[in-house]
């Protein structure tokens, strides 16, 4: 990923969901990217995401070898569809790891400034 994306992660320290619009297309897009994937449009625009979502797969990592993830286990990585049409990826909090699965409806919640999910 490359382009600005400070909007979106101030937009993560204010505790709100914000997705791209392309404005020459009218197409949304997750995670933010520098032109449209779609049209090739450079005008891109962050707007409010309802912040709801189902989770559409998903993981129980029982081992990390990221740093500061050691020692978490087991936690659940999944990507969620949202009502926007893209998918957004992250951690399942607030829900034991067995209870997770497709089709969970989940609602965003930010824990130390990143989008994570938590059972609706």
């Amino acid at each position: 990923m490359s382009g600005d994306t400070s909007a979106f992660w101030a937009a993560c320290v204010r505790g709100e969901l914000v997705i791209q619009r392309c404005t020459a297309c009218d197409r949304r897009i997750h995670l933010p990217e520098p032109a449209c994937p779609w049209c090739g449009g450079g005008s891109l625009v962050f707007e409010p995401a309802s912040g709801e979502g189902v989770v559409h797969t998903y993981t129980v990592v029982h081992r990390s070898f990221a740093p500061g993830y050691q020692g978490r286990e087991p936690y659940v990585m999944a990507w969620v569809d949202l009502p926007e049409g893209v998918r957004a990826f992250g951690h399942v909090v607030e829900c034991p790891p067995e209870r997770v699965r497709v089709g969970l409806p989940v609602r965003v919640t930010f824990l130390d400034d990143l989008p994570h999910w938590r059972p609706a």
